[in-house]
């Protein structure tokens, strides 16, 4: 799927709420808000020490492995500290 905001190849998933199709730009979304991962069955990550911290530093989140925070959906950006 491309990508609205860039036009780059990203993850397409249907949102179980709305029924759309969309870009997986983060854990919500982007046209209902509902949670589009379930976090039930992931397991908890017990390695602290390999945890990268959300690039936005007023979030206490950490990134997950597509690249983005699990607490606020943006993208991480290496070296924005």
């Amino acid at each position: 799927m491309l990508c609205e905001k860039c036009a780059g190849e990203t993850e397409g998933v249907t949102c179980t709420h709305c029924g759309k199709e969309v870009a997986r730009l983060g854990p919500y979304c982007y046209l209902c808000g509902n949670e589009l991962t379930d976090h039930t069955d992931q397991p908890e990550e017990s390695d602290f020490s390999s945890r990268i911290l959300c690039s936005d530093e007023s979030c206490i989140g950490v990134i997950d492995e597509k690249g983005f925070c699990k607490e606020c959906g943006k993208p991480y950006i290496p070296d924005s500290h």
